[in-house]
């Protein structure tokens, strides 16, 4: 066996592993959802836990209330608590680089149906993954299912491609149907994330930013601003990372003169229109010759 077969085994092996812990970890997480929780609490504990088990996080836990979608994860003073509300979590472990991303919606809301839309849609995809698979079928059914529950999926959202130390990579995975999209090919590594709403169908960026990854290399003169760097580019390299993470006095100000710089750029919480709600359900797979492995299942 030539030496980049063994390495390619590795890689396969090392998102299994990766997937295994993000199984445990969200089970355990869900346990822990109820009216009073801390926010933060829980992403802390849910970020601990993934270490304990041998992995790290691949970005900050998402908790994402009502109408949030994506990107939303506590701040180090936060204080708020679940309530009777859709909460979506979204949780990623790598080991060594390699990546397993899940999520899924924990309803204290009472809309059951629109839970169901999106899981229901993930399902639906999953079952269609074979090499040569169209990315655009993907996202035919995924977008039929959901409004089959009469609901919109989210079209300016997408399930992606898992790299080496790269949460978001090609190729895109649509939410509806789409007329160019690319075949899945075996070894392929993708999160499927149909997200399901009672809203418009669009999200679109709000003020908050607590996520923020590496843009590109450089240098600053500013000490704190460089402590962060330092940090982010030796613990967490091309991934995303919390304020919460960074051990740097003033580290808002620091993130702020590393944005000006383009070094990090920031994920601002992405949300529908008020009072709508969005449901979210994801997996990661790899395309096999007879179909696929999920990873987090």
């Amino acid at each position: 066996m030539s030496a980049d077969v063994d390495l390619d085994e590795e890689k396969y092996e090392k998102h299994r592993e990766a997937g295994e812990i993000v199984i445990e970890v969200r089970a355990e997480a869900v346990d822990r959802i109820e009216v009073g929780a801390s926010h933060l609490e829980l992403a802390e504990w849910v970020e601990r836990r993934i270490r304990e088990l041998g992995g790290k996080p691949a970005f900050p836990m998402n908790i994402s209330i009502d109408e949030e979608a994506a990107h939303a994860t506590p701040g180090v003073d936060d204080d708020e608590t679940f309530g009777e509300e859709m909460i979506n979590v979204d949780i990623g472990v790598h080991v060594d680089g390699w990546i397993a991303d899940t999520a899924i919606t924990v309803d204290l809301s009472g809309q059951d149906e629109l839970v169901e839309a999106s899981a229901e849609a993930l399902d639906a995809a999953i079952e269609m993954i074979e090499p040569g698979i169209n990315t655009g079928v993907l996202g035919d059914v995924i977008g039929r299912t959901i409004e089959g529950y009469g609901y919109n999926p989210v079209v300016n959202l997408t399930g992606h491609g898992l790299g080496h130390w790269e949460q978001h990579t090609t190729p895109n995975i649509p939410n509806r149907k789409v007329s160019q999209g690319v075949e899945l090919a075996v070894g392929d590594v993708v999160a499927i994330e149909p997200f399901a709403t009672d809203g418009g169908g669009k999200v679109k960026e709000g003020s908050d930013e607590e996520i923020f990854a590496l843009e590109s290399e450089g240098s600053v003169r500013d000490r704190n601003a460089r402590q962060v760097l330092d940090q982010v580019t030796e613990e967490y390299r091309t991934l995303p990372f919390a304020t919460r993470w960074l051990d740097a006095d003033r580290t808002g100000m620091a993130l702020r003169r590393l944005k000006r710089e383009d070094i990090v750029h920031g994920y601002s919480v992405l949300k529908e229109e008020e009072g709508c709600y969005v449901s979210q359900k994801e997996h990661t797979v790899i395309v096999t010759e007879d179909g696929c492995e999920v990873t987090t299942r």
